[in-house]
């Protein structure tokens, strides 16, 4: 009888020892996958391509719901993003382009956006931040 304990006890604790080895590496895994997202979140995007920066910054100024979306174009070339368009409201006018300046990777804003039945600007972009602090 003395032997059934004994193997009955030896069987728990090995069950025990395979649950939580288990435990230990699904927690693991678990902060290791937080730490790369944390480490990817936290490098410098000086890599990313203009196409996903333009993308970036669309996302950023159009981010409220009442953002004139179909109103603006965003092209971003060498780190340079090119606002152009015709904006109705001033205050949209300078908030997109502020916008734009603070998204990561960002090097300037060449605001071109002016209100309806007025022309373009030409050589002096209204508004235009030259370059970004980093």
């Amino acid at each position: 009888m003395s032997r059934l304990i004994t193997l009955l006890f030896g069987v728990g604790i090995a069950a025990a020892a395979i649950y939580y080895r288990r435990e230990i590496r699904e927690r693991a895994a678990i902060a290791a996958g937080k730490t790369k997202g944390a480490v990817a979140t936290a490098m410098p995007s000086e890599d990313v391509d203009d196409k996903t920066l333009a993308h970036k910054v669309e996302t950023e100024i159009f981010r409220a719901p009442d953002a004139p979306k179909g109103d603006v174009s965003v092209d971003v070339q060498a780190g340079v993003v090119n606002l152009r368009g015709e904006v109705a409201d001033d205050q949209w006018i300078s908030r997109l382009a502020d916008e734009a300046s603070h998204v990561d990777g960002i090097k300037g804003v060449n605001n071109l956006l002016h209100p309806p039945g007025t022309p373009a600007p030409a050589a002096e972009p209204r508004g235009t931040v030259t370059d970004r602090a980093s």
